[in-house]
């Protein structure tokens, strides 16, 4: 555990109850306003594709997602322990509380640097656009397996294939391409394994801007939980044109297709990529910053094991 000299070196920010409270609340109630209905839905076993996707695939429970964390670095003043926030590595001292760095897993640091190489290779390349989001038209080519079988498709079969194999799929991202059906594999310009997935990352992708919801949550307590706030918003209109351009009708769900089979649909999808990925790029660098600085005091000597 930390003595006190060495754990005032590690707070560079003291927020009265006055500060930090409105700042939790805001946070709790800007979330309760996407998750109460969809909770609420849930309950009665009614589907989302598009948040069942971000809490199902990413698996971070919208529980967790409610919690406020201020991260490593800020320290809580407070009148009362009741009022403090649910974080289990928050260790209070007197009358502050602050999450504390000698609880951090130091077994961790490897996939940290790991994901911090990743964000830093993905921002310094030039986006790529144009891919039109065939990788959801690729998961379902020539294939009786369709992922997401409870939503009908809104085209048959066969013009699926034709429009698959009329245009270039030009995928970089792994984690989509290794949905591909077998068949749509070989169609990909790009070979994608898990051993290359840092090289072939790049930040007009949008599944590489919504991972950032993913690489935020796993900075969970230890970083501002308004940032994972901020890369699941993001992440939720992003996952909501994903669904838009795929060959899925999802209108029950309120989610007009982008017909990117036509001319104007691909300029839509165009657009709104070009967008997510301008909206996405200060989410990327207030990440990097925050790994950079929770890998820096985990690492520092002033921590004890």
């Amino acid at each position: 555990m930390l003595h006190n000299c060495e754990k005032i070196s590690t707070i560079e920010t003291v927020l009265p109850e006055s500060a930090w409270i409105p700042r939790m609340e805001e946070h709790q109630e800007t979330l309760s306003e996407i998750l109460d209905p969809y909770l609420e839905k849930r309950s009665r076993q009614i589907k989302d594709p598009v948040l069942d996707f971000l809490f199902e695939y990413y698996a971070f429970r919208p529980s967790h997602l409610l919690r406020w964390s201020p991260g490593l670095g800020a320290a809580l003043e407070f009148s009362r322990k009741e009022n403090l926030p649910e974080v289990s590595e928050l260790r209070v001292e007197e009358s502050r509380a602050f999450v504390d760095p000698a609880l951090f897993p130091k077994k961790r640091l490897k996939s940290l640097r790991w994901i911090l190489e990743l964000l830093k290779k993905s921002s310094a390349k030039k986006p790529m656009f144009g891919c039109f989001g065939m990788h959801e038209w690729a998961m379902v080519y020539r294939t009786e397996d369709v992922r997401h079988n409870q939503i009908p498709l809104r085209l048959p079969d066969d013009e699926i294939a034709e429009f698959v194999e009329s245009r270039p799929l030009v995928c970089t991202h792994f984690d989509a391409y290794r949905f591909f059906t077998d068949k749509a594999k070989p169609l990909n310009k790009n070979r994608l394994s898990r051993e290359t997935f840092q090289d072939t990352e790049q930040p007009g992708c949008l599944h590489t801007n919504m991972d950032l919801y993913k690489w935020a949550f796993k900075l969970y307590p230890w970083i501002s939980s308004e940032l994972i706030r901020e890369a699941f918003l993001n992440a939720v209109q992003i996952r909501k044109m994903d669904m838009q351009a795929s060959p899925y009708d999802a209108r029950e769900f309120g989610l007009e297709p982008i017909k990117i089979e036509t001319e104007a649909g691909r300029k839509e999808y165009l657009d709104l990529q070009t967008r997510f990925f301008e909206n996405s790029r200060p989410i990327r660098k207030k990440l990097i910053e925050a790994y950079e600085i929770v890998i820096e005091i985990v690492e520092s000597d002033n921590i004890s094991p």
